[in-house]
């Protein structure tokens, strides 16, 4: 059924001729007010030389949005990148309507997907950061509107007090998410010692993570209730989180599935959620989830490896997959696939390749194992019952030493249990 309370927006956007695809990025932002419950009703793309540092646009051009806003009944008009207290001031007193950028528009969202504790709290703690030095911009629309995408998360009481009052507030959060992180960092070194591989799917939002980590489920036949929410729209699956499977040998995996990325994401976003985002710092194996059918999969790509190299990730082992390829002739695709390899291609939603892609994954975790032949005496079964709960041994040949098996072993487990190699 429509919402017919949805607030009607005007994009607008930017165009320096700086090699950046403002085309696209406009695209982007439409979907990202779709996906804040709004609608676009009209878009305006401006060619500058440079960034007008009053009002973004230049007051002219601020004027001319004016006119758009009254005769489209706008109630608020997005802004394609993120801007000043000033500038937002400015631009609402020429405009005389609620002023969002696309910072704000994507905490607003983070704010309305958010559902574990520590994930509203980051994203409240984004929010306040960014609304800190803003807050004069702020003032006039939050008393006049009463609410709306720009306004979730903390409240127009709490926007409208002192800055000491919100430094206090970011600091009692702050407190709560290292108590989290502390929480976190005990979870973590119990997995370590478990010695379980870690594989977390990163990339770019709405590339088809969470369905693809549901395919991984069905393989070990798991509960309905582990499977991921998914959703053909930007941010649908926000929270990280970690399911256990199994590869096709037996071996067990905790595959991550991690909140996805987007162009020019909140810096202070991407700093509220680094404790999360560190998970894929610890990761044996990354799985980078490709939309191929976008027509911007370039910028995407260049988008997420950016983000993994901030995090110091990009030097993991990696395996591209290029999903959704049902959609598409591959053939027709413009893009350097050379640069991406290991990869695959398939649909995770209609299961295609997904036998591949669990052998990839194998391979890909085994590259520097070892092959050896063990023998423990049957004073060490303990050490034997070790290796039974993390690989999947076959045959054991009982004689008068003890237990002996073949298997291949990590280049760790190897130095781990080098004395009892035969």
């Amino acid at each position: 059924m429509e919402n017919f309370n949805r607030e009607r927006a005007l994009i607008v956007g930017v165009d320096l001729n700086d090699g950046e695809d403002t085309e696209a990025s406009m695209e982007e932002l439409s979907a990202l007010v779709e996906a804040s419950d709004a609608e676009v009703v009209s878009s305006i793309i401006q060619g500058r030389d440079r960034i007008d540092s009053a009002t973004y646009i230049g007051k002219g051009k601020a004027e001319e949005i004016k006119n758009y806003v009254e005769e489209l009944n706008i109630d608020m008009v997005v802004f394609n990148d993120e801007l000043s207290g000033s500038q937002i001031r400015n631009l609402e007193k020429v405009i005389d309507c609620k002023i969002v950028d696309r910072t704000n528009l994507i905490l607003d969202i983070f704010a309305q997907r958010a559902t574990t504790s520590e994930g509203k709290l980051q994203v409240k703690l984004a929010q306040l950061q960014y609304r800190l030095p803003r807050l004069v911009g702020f003032k006039d629309y939050l008393s006049r509107t009463g609410g709306g995408i720009g306004t979730r998360g903390p409240g127009e009481q709490q926007l409208e007090t002192d800055r000491r009052h919100i430094l206090r507030e970011i600091n009692n959060i702050e407190k709560k998410l290292k108590s989290a992180e502390l929480i976190r960092e005990t979870t973590r070194k119990r997995r370590e010692e478990s010695d379980i591989p870690i594989v977390s799917l990163v990339g770019y939002t709405n590339s088809g993570k969470s369905t693809l980590l549901n395919r991984m489920l069905e393989y070990t036949d798991a509960d309905e209730e582990k499977y991921m929410f998914t959703k053909d729209m930007l941010f649908a699956t926000l929270d990280t989180s970690l399911r256990k499977t199994e590869l096709l040998n037996g071996n067990e995996i905790l595959v991550s599935d991690t909140v996805g990325f987007v162009s020019k994401l909140p810096t202070k976003l991407i700093e509220a959620f680094k404790g999360t985002l560190e998970e894929i710092q610890f990761s044996d194996l990354l799985i980078h989830v490709i939309d191929i059918s976008n027509e911007n999969l370039e910028i995407q790509v260049a988008a997420t490896n950016k983000i993994l190299e901030d995090l110091d990730a990009l030097s993991k082992p990696i395996i591209y997959v290029f999903n959704k390829s049902d959609k598409v002739d591959i053939q027709e695709v413009y893009f350097n696939f050379e640069e991406t390899e290991p990869k695959i291609f398939m649909s995770a939603k209609v299961d295609e390749n997904i036998d591949e892609l669990m052998k990839l994954i194998e391979e890909t975790l085994n590259k520097d194992n070892v092959f050896a032949k063990l023998c423990f005496d049957y004073s060490s079964q303990d050490k034997l019952n070790e290796l039974r709960g993390k690989y999947n041994i076959g045959e054991i040949d009982y004689v008068d030493e003890g237990a002996v098996i073949e298997l291949s072993l990590s280049s760790q487990d190897y130095e781990r249990y080098k004395k009892y190699v035969i």
